[in-house]
């Protein structure tokens, strides 16, 4: 089973944040950055704030499976950190999936539909 592209050292957080751009909308903050790597990796980022770790953790699937779900129709070559806000606490797949492609759409990352 191959392992999921994501993001996991605090040095390569912190590269996405200093030197990607963001964008956000009501229940998440994207910052995208362009890299060298022919693969997308995401890191996802739920703090405190948001919940205790039950909630948390279920942001967290829902970003990934998001990510995971509407890989095949974003670019190459990316790191993504989605961080999400505390008004996603009670949203579902659909609202967190329609919060996702909006961020895409506006940082223009979504392929052309061929």
């Amino acid at each position: 089973m191959k392992r999921f592209p994501s993001i996991r050292k605090n040095q390569d957080f912190q590269k996405v944040y200093r030197a990607g751009r963001s964008m956000a909308n009501r229940q998440l903050v994207m910052y995208v950055k362009k890299t060298d790597s022919p693969d997308t990796r995401i890191g996802i980022s739920v703090s405190k704030k948001v919940g205790n770790s039950v909630v948390r953790h279920r942001l967290t699937r829902l970003v990934r499976e998001s990510f995971r779900l509407n890989k095949n129709i974003l670019e190459t070559g990316l790191d993504i950190v989605v961080v999400a806000r505390a008004a996603a606490k009670e949203s579902d797949y659909k609202t967190v999936e329609r919060a996702f492609l909006h961020l895409c759409g506006l940082h223009n990352i979504l392929r052309e539909s061929k």
